[in-house]
Formats: C-alpha cells, sequence, structure tokens
C-alpha cells in the first residue's frame, strides 16, 4: 500500500501534463522574470544565473550587461532593455529544461490549482496542503481510468466488446506509465531520476515477478 507522500509525487505528476502548457516560467510575473526585475534595479545577478544552466552563464552576463547599459538611456531605453533581457532568459531558462520558448504571457495568467499550492508551500514552507491536493488527484485519476476498464467485459468471443475493453485498457495504462515514469524522474522535462522512486522500485519488482512490461499501445 502507497504512502500518502508517494501518492503525492505520482499526483504531481499526473496533473502536470502537459508541462509547456501549465509552467508559469514564462509570464511576466512569474519567478523567473521577477527575479530578472531585481536584478537589474540591484545590480546582482547571481540569483538569476541558479536559474540556467552553468555552460550559459556567459550569454545571461552579456545580456545582463547591455541591458543595464541601456537602461541609463531613458525610460523607454528602460522598458525596451528590460523586456529583451527577460525574452533572453526566459528562452534560455526554458532551453535548459528542454521546453520550447513560444513568448513572453502577461501577468495575471490563471494558472491550475495544483501550481499555485505548490507555490504557495513554497512561499509557506508548509506542504501539506499540496500534498492532501496532489494525493486527491491522483486518487481520483487512477480509479475513474479503472472504473472504466472494470466496466467493460475483456476481450473474448464478442469482438465489438474487447475492443471497448480495449479501449478503455490502454489510456488507463497509459497514464499509470506516465505517472510512474515521472515520479522516477523521467516524466517531467529536466527532472533528474529520484533516488529510491516507486518507479524504479516497481520496474525492477515487475522484472522479478515476470510482468510483462506495457509500451507501444
Amino acid at each position: 500500500m502507497r504512502s500518502p507522500l508517494v501518492f503525492a509525487v505520482l499526483a504531481a505528476a499526473a496533473l502536470a501534463v502537459p508541462t509547456p502548457t501549465r509552467a508559469h516560467c514564462d509570464t511576466l510575473d512569474g519567478p523567473v522574470v521577477e527575479a530578472a526585475r531585481k536584478a537589474l534595479d540591484s545590480g546582482q545577478l547571481a540569483p538569476v544565473l541558479a536559474w540556467v544552466r552553468e555552460a550559459d552563464e556567459a550569454e545571461i552576463k552579456q545580456a545582463f550587461v547591455h541591458a543595464r547599459a541601456v537602461r541609463k538611456l531613458g525610460a523607454d531605453a528602460k522598458s525596451l532593455a528590460d523586456m529583451f533581457f527577460f525574452e533572453t532568459l526566459v528562452r534560455i531558462h526554458r532551453a535548459g529544461e528542454g521546453a520550447p520558448y513560444t513568448g513572453l504571457k502577461a501577468a495575471g495568467q490563471k494558472l491550475p490549482t495544483a501550481i499555485v499550492a505548490a507555490d504557495q508551500a513554497v512561499a509557506t514552507e508548509e506542504g501539506a496542503a499540496v500534498e492532501r491536493l496532489l494525493v486527491e488527484g491522483v486518487r481520483h485519476g487512477l480509479h475513474e481510468r479503472f472504473a472504466r476498464v472494470r466496466t467493460q467485459k475483456a476481450p473474448g468471443s464478442d469482438v465489438a466488446a474487447g475492443r471497448a475493453w480495449v479501449a478503455a485498457y490502454v489510456p488507463y495504462i497509459h497514464w499509470v506509465e506516465a505517472v510512474d515514469a515521472a515520479a522516477s524522474g523521467g516524466g517531467a522535462h529536466g527532472a533528474e531520476p529520484l533516488e529510491g522512486g516507486a518507479g524504479r522500485a516497481e520496474h525492477h519488482a515487475g522484472q522479478a515477478a515476470g510482468a510483462p512490461a506495457h509500451h507501444g499501445h
């Protein structure tokens, strides 16, 4: 039986798909641009560099120097320089995640409840609320897909009924695989595998038990 914490890890993957549409690092009021604003005003670039790979530091430093210099030329120049730096930083940040850059989004974007709760948990250093939300999300998703399979008749002499079962079974298996892969670090861009993650442990357990792999449905 999984603990609530493991369910929360699995739910994070389930509620975060597709990642590009749910990310808020490319919004004008997101954490990346917020860090950029503070850096441009203070001259302290280190907090910004945390958002990019070491290999990309030189480009960010160069863009920062140029933006800071142009800002001094007037209000219009400051606005253009800031936007140039925001766009450069977000583009490079997303490239480091393996995500496409589709431009900066306006502030005030409506974010999924899970993303809002996740940020709130970081701000308050209290994760209980987001854990409850994720546990409920994955439990609902699992029960809903599993119920669809159970209401169908497994393949047999009735071909139409068998196809209805397959139509319910395949999405169910794909959903479980995606959640399990993400919990092990493979389902979210830029994520590192989790040591002792549920996905890895269950993969080895399945191999030991001779369980079949479900790929390519």
